[in-house]
Formats: C-alpha cells, structure tokens, sequence
C-alpha cells in the first residue's frame, strides 16, 4: 500500500522515513490520528542524537537524551500529531 500526499510518497499512515535531501529537516511521517491526517518533518538534519540505548552507553548520552525528553515531555504528550512525539520516538 503506497500512499501519495502533497508529492511525497509513503509506505503508510504513522510510517517515519528518511529524507536525506532535505536541507533541514531528516525525517517525515504522514501522521493519522482519527481521521486527520497531517505530514510532519522532524529532526535536524546532520544532527548527532542519542538514538536508541545501547549497553554501556556514555553517561553523556543517557544525559542528552534525558534533557531531550524533559525539554519536550508536552510536546511528546500531545500524540501522534506532534513533531515533539515523533522525534522522541525516531531519534530519542
């Protein structure tokens, strides 16, 4: 199922992909919630994130993405619709 909005193609509704040719944004999402549907960019291009954890990650790491999540903790609560919710998921 390939689904075509405002010129970008996606795989699916709430299915991040990658966009490397972008000049700022990394990500972008055809987000649905109910039935409204909204394309989100997120992430800074070329940005070094904590990603996802990994054993015997630096205390640095662990404190970024920390600071992350306490910086946008009600962005991340606003859901699906969010760019704050999908970076936390994505990159954080």
């Amino acid at each position: 199922m390939s689904i075509e909005y405002r010129g970008e193609r996606f795989s699916g509704y709430n299915k991040p992909k990658r966009t490397p040719k972008h000049p700022t944004k990394s990500h972008v999402v055809l987000a649905k919630e109910g039935t409204t549907i909204k394309m989100i960019r997120f992430g800074e291009q070329g940005a070094s994130t904590a990603g996802k954890p990994k054993a015997g990650e630096s205390d640095k790491m662990k404190k970024k993405r920390a600071s992350f999540k306490a910086r946008h903790g009600k962005n991340i609560k606003r859901g699906k619709l969010s760019a704050a919710y999908w970076a936390d998921k994505v990159k954080w």
